[in-house]
């Protein structure tokens, strides 16, 4: 079977990930020069070629309509699914098939493009909000098959609008991995963080106190009440639960003090351990009460990040175990472009006139408190 070389243009790579049309005009070149290079081969002559072994003339061009599975195979490219597979797909579509160097060298050009979104320069927009998490995935190294982290930061710019920042993936989610992590987002201009969501990870939450001192630390609501009903007794576990949101739906900090109290004194003697871990976390499961309320909701949690990976797992279900770091980062690297995508050019995820109002006002009131203690001084 023939084996024919394609050359991919870089803009249309970039259009795969930034343009509806995209996949089409992979396809679109794909396809062509596959065609081209199977009628030189039946001519026995490239284009004004003149040979004695010529074994006819081409009459030209003339349009037409493409229905084929070749979706399936770029998918597969994005995915980083094995290039054994992905010549088998070109060979049920065309007839022939990819050359494994042809297939290997669309793989890199992809990752070039995932590397430089990857690697953009984010000092153009001020991010108040930072909301991060981590995923565990399977990659095969060294002829094994190892757990590995992969670390995602959200970040919601001054105007409101959400953009996935970065991704990286590391051995663990230990608090060193973490911090190359946060260095690598403030080497590329990250910077302005007012505050950071994450669960309670220990390592994660050391990482995020060296890298944005000065930021409030808000811990997740929803891992945090998990982590209570885990140390709850099961026949306790649903009644507990609705006395949990009555808190943290609290119009005010007062409020849930007063709602935490009642839930100790009932259930101090029931379930002891779910409530000594209620009283330790209460205070950073409640640090967004310092926000005007409209910002708490959206920022109490992380799920906006879980939806993430979500539509990640989704995709990885079909690889269950990617072949390489390379080709995780290739297929995470594309999903999350699109998603960053579409969040850019969607509606604004938070109205901040309200927040930048009261962060001011703020400022103010702590200038003028330090100004009366250096008076008193």
């Amino acid at each position: 079977m023939a084996q024919y070389q394609v050359t991919i243009d870089d803009e249309i790579l970039q259009h795969l990930f930034v343009r509806d049309d995209g996949l089409a005009r992979l396809v679109e070149q794909v396809v062509n020069q596959v065609l081209e290079a199977q009628a030189t081969e039946q001519l026995k002559a490239k284009w004004y070629e003149r040979t004695p072994d010529r074994q006819g003339y081409r009459n030209g061009h003339r349009e037409k309509l493409l229905k084929t599975r070749v979706g399936e195979m770029i998918e597969m490219v994005i995915n980083g699914v094995s290039t054994r597979k992905v010549r088998a797909i070109v060979e049920e579509l065309c007839g022939t098939e990819f050359s494994r160097s042809t297939v290997s060298e669309l793989c890199k050009r992809l990752d070039v493009v995932v590397r430089e979104w990857n690697e953009r320069n984010l000092a153009e927009q001020e991010y108040p909000f930072l909301l991060v998490d981590a995923l565990v995935i399977r990659v095969r190294k060294n002829g094994r098959v190892r757990l590995s982290s992969v670390l995602i930061a959200t970040g919601i710019n001054r105007e409101g609008y959400r953009g996935i920042l970065g991704l990286m993936v590391g051995d663990s989610e230990s608090e060193a991995s973490w911090s190359e992590f946060f260095g690598r987002l403030k080497e590329r201009g990250l910077h302005g963080v007012d505050l950071v969501v994450s669960d309670d990870h220990k390592g994660l939450v050391k990482a995020v106190e060296t890298h944005f001192q000065g930021a409030t630390w808000q811990r997740c609501q929803t891992h945090f009440i998990r982590n209570i009903l885990d140390a709850c007794p099961k026949s306790l576990q649903r009644e507990l639960h609705g006395r949990l949101r009555l808190i943290f739906d609290a119009p005010d900090l007062a409020t849930a003090r007063r709602l935490m109290d009642d839930v100790i004194r009932d259930y101090a003697e029931r379930a002891p351990r779910a409530i000594e871990r209620l009283e330790a976390g209460f205070e950073d499961a409640m640090a967004v009460m310092a926000l005007p309320e409209r910002y708490r909701k959206r920022l109490r949690t992380i799920n906006c990040v879980e939806r993430l990976n979500q539509e990640i797992r989704r995709r990885e279900r079909v690889i269950r175990i990617f072949p390489n770091e390379e080709s995780a980062m290739r297929l995470l690297g594309a999903v999350l472009m699109e998603i960053n995508e579409a969040w850019s050019t969607g509606n604004r995820y938070l109205d901040m006139t309200e927040y930048w109002e009261w962060k001011a006002s703020t400022e103010r009131d702590q200038a003028a408190k330090q100004g009366g203690r250096s008076q008193a001084a």
